[in-house]
């Protein structure tokens, strides 16, 4: 039986484990965090050993979250990864995917990229050049599941929000010192999709609960789209989305973490060809790719490199493929 090895327990762990079993693939726990592992023998005494061993994993499932930590792991274990560490290292980086996406003809909100220390004028003037009026998004440049997104209203609460980064930006261990400000798009439709060697393997629209949307967004909803790169969530991005319950509240993050509703929908032909392009253009099997829809636009916001498994929400085959994923990436060792 192939041996798969995941550095997480979270719900994907647990989702998968039971189908890639019964499909030959055995999954194991590869403990990468909240531990101490002594890297360096001395004199007859080994290094630590790794759990699980080198020679009883045979291919991983995406590369650990925390780099550092997944680096000396690697090392050890020397194994092919479905999506390995360039995968997560680039879906993570929100502003690289929408330039690469824009580069690449692929439709994108309105951008703007900050990289501290940057003048407040100077950032205001860039928006003015980029077409964005308010309310705009600000966001981390690689943060997930929504941490650190906020909307700003007007220049007062853009000022406030800058103020916050630049107090951040300046701690000198802080290693990304970057953000950006997005389009806001009220009333979009929300939507992860899942992209697996290729080919869409299904999708989710994530709304807000009832009675929680933001009324200022026309129909209840400005939601905030996950992304991605989180990392283990169907979480939202931060640019749009609609409430399609009856209005009131003040909430616009549409991420399933913060209490937004998944449901599977049968996407347009549209809709899958363009989270299918955006997965051959970053070169990633395994994909989830956040779209947001407006009357007259389709966009993507984010990506995620290491998406939930969201259970009963695929494809009739999506087990057989994602083992047929793994054991192609095996082969490649």
């Amino acid at each position: 039986m192939l041996r798969l090895a995941m550095s997480t327990r979270s719900e994907t762990f647990d989702r998968i484990r039971g189908p890639l079993r019964e499909r030959g693939i055995d999954v194991v726990h590869l403990r990468a965090t909240e531990r101490t592992l002594r890297l360096t023998a001395d004199g007859d005494r080994p290094a630590d050993p790794v759990d699980p061993a080198p020679e009883e994993v045979d291919v991983g499932f995406v590369y650990p979250t925390r780099l550092m930590e997944g680096g000396a792991l690697d090392a050890r274990l020397s194994i092919p990864w479905v999506n390995g560490r360039g995968a997560v290292v680039t879906s993570r980086n929100k502003a690289a995917v929408t330039s690469a996406l824009d580069a690449a003809g692929l439709p994108v909100p309105r951008t703007v990229m900050v990289s501290n220390p940057v003048a407040e004028s100077e950032v205001l003037a860039s928006l003015e050049d980029a077409g964005l009026s308010f309310p705009v998004v600000i966001k981390p440049n690689s943060t997930t599941r929504g941490t650190g997104v906020a909307k700003a209203s007007d220049v007062d609460d853009l000022a406030g929000t800058i103020d916050h980064l630049n107090l951040v930006h300046d701690y000198r261990a802080t290693g990304d010192k970057s953000y950006l400000i997005q389009e806001f798009l009220p009333g979009s439709r929300d939507y992860r999709v899942m992209v697996l060697d290729g080919e869409c393997v299904g999708a989710v629209e994530r709304r807000i609960p009832d009675g929680e949307g933001d009324p200022r967004s026309g129909d209840g909803g400005g939601g905030e789209s996950g992304g991605g790169n989180g990392d283990e969530g169907e979480d939202g991005n931060g640019n749009g989305g609609r409430n399609r319950g009856r209005g009131g509240g003040d909430r616009w993050k549409h991420n399933v973490h913060r209490g937004a509703v998944a449901t599977a929908v049968d996407l347009p032909e549209r809709h899958r060809e363009l989270a299918e392009r955006a997965a051959r253009e970053l070169d990633i099997d395994y994909l989830g790719v956040d779209l947001l829809e407006t009357d007259d636009r389709l966009v993507v916001v984010e990506t995620n490199a290491r998406p939930t498994v969201d259970a009963g929400k695929y494809e009739v085959d999506f087990y057989d493929r994602l083992a047929g994923l793994i054991r192609d990436t095996a082969r490649r060792s």
